[in-house]
């Protein structure tokens, strides 16, 4: 693939299965061809329906979203699917159960299934979800469906970037409705009852309802559907309700991902500081930044080494964006940083700032920094933060006398 923007950004609105291919490796990879795709493809984004599907491991959520792409193909619509896999030990790549389940429908050329490893990036699913959701958006597919690893009960990210998100909940599960406690309950748009055949799915359903039952808000209350995912039924009353909703690009609207990497530009462009180091602002989402910095001679110490300030200086740049993305003032009250491999002249190093926890006034986040080329690892930060109910000075604009 050709570094020139114009050569991939065509490539990728055509189509070109192997240039969108390859975009996709160099943005899970962060290297530096990463940002230039991103720039390319911005203002080509927001047309597609994004789906997450999350629930708990072995809940079926591969059989459904099979499902889902045979009904959506017979409809016309074109289909790209990113399959969250766990982190091989050895490699550190995805072990591709999603893909091997998914195998029969690799040859269609309206399909596009791609797993990512997570990583150990927590929320079900991998750093790099976002940018390949962007890929395939701009490349025109009319669906996308992110598959999570397998969702805990505080394992909700998937709501930062998707228009709909079905929740998964397979009958016969131990605990009642064990995998919708706490945040998972909240961020869904529907519930699926998987394995419908199952003596306990009909249980399931009833002990749903009743849950819904008892929110306060009752304005919006997500419906319960059954389906048996190998013989087909059920799944076209869960496309016909997917195609009622009018929900798309939600991340690119107002108080989505696209506006916090807006805000986030125009925090980052008044910091004088990291503007002396260089930095730059490269993807921006609620909770979370990356950004980047090329080595240079004000970087290096008496070592001929990057020096470990600089380093530092970087992931807490990455940090203070990402825990000030809710547009309030926060502030960094403690830190750690720990140092793996030495970083020469010339290198660009890439930091990713994410959300452990947060509440009301204190959050937790970890920064990991890599190298751009080859993705290895070179420092781990984390940080806890002090949130304050007040708009942040810098994206107040003074009004005109």
């Amino acid at each position: 693939m050709k570094n020139d923007s114009a050569s991939i950004r065509d490539g990728i609105l055509n189509g070109d299965r192997r240039i969108i291919s390859r975009a996709i490796t160099s943005v899970e990879n962060g290297n530096e061809r990463a940002y230039a795709i991103r720039s390319a493809i911005a203002n080509h984004l927001g047309r597609a329906h994004v789906i997450g599907v999350t629930g708990p491991p072995g809940g079926g959520k591969s059989t459904l979203v099979s499902a889902l792409i045979r009904t959506l193909r017979l409809r016309g619509q074109t289909v790209a699917v990113i399959a969250i896999d766990p982190s091989s030990p050895i490699t550190g790549g995805a072990v591709l159960g999603d893909r091997i389940r998914m195998g029969s429908q690799q040859a269609d050329e309206g399909v596009f299934i791609r797993s990512l490893a997570s990583r150990g990036h927590l929320g079900g699913l991998a750093r790099s979800t976002g940018d390949v959701i962007d890929v395939f958006d701009a490349a025109g597919f009319d669906t996308i469906i992110v598959e999570t690893v397998g969702a805990g009960q505080s394992e909700v990210e998937i709501t930062k970037f998707a228009d709909t998100r079905l929740v998964i909940c397979p009958p016969g599960l131990g605990d009642d409705i064990q995998a919708i406690k706490a945040g998972v309950l909240e961020i869904a748009d529907a519930f699926v009852v998987t394995k419908a055949d199952l003596p306990d799915a009909n249980r399931t359903h009833r002990e749903l309802e009743s849950m819904l039952a008892l929110r306060s808000n009752k304005s919006v209350v997500p419906p319960v559907l059954q389906l048996i995912a190998t013989t087909g039924q059920g799944i076209e009353v869960l496309v016909e309700w997917l195609s009622s909703r009018a929900q798309r690009g939600t991340r690119h609207c107002s108080g989505g991902t696209q506006s916090v990497l807006k805000m986030l530009s125009q925090l980052i462009s008044v910091d004088q500081y990291a503007r002396l180091l260089g930095l730059e602002l490269v993807t921006a989402a609620p909770g979370s930044a990356t950004v980047r910095m090329q080595v240079i001679d004000q970087h290096m110490n008496f070592n001929d080494r990057c020096h470990g300030g600089a380093i530092f200086s970087l992931g807490d740049t990455a940090l203070g964006l990402a825990c000030n993305s809710y547009g309030t003032i926060s502030s960094l009250i403690d830190g750690q940083l720990s140092i793996v491999s030495a970083v020469e002249k010339g290198e660009w190093l890439l930091a990713h700032a994410f959300e452990v926890s947060r509440t009301r006034k204190i959050g937790s986040y970890r920064v990991d920094i890599t190298r751009m080329r080859d993705n290895s690892h070179v420092a781990g930060m984390h940080g806890t933060v002090y949130f304050l109910d007040k708009p942040n000075p810098a994206l107040i604009t003074p009004s005109v006398k």
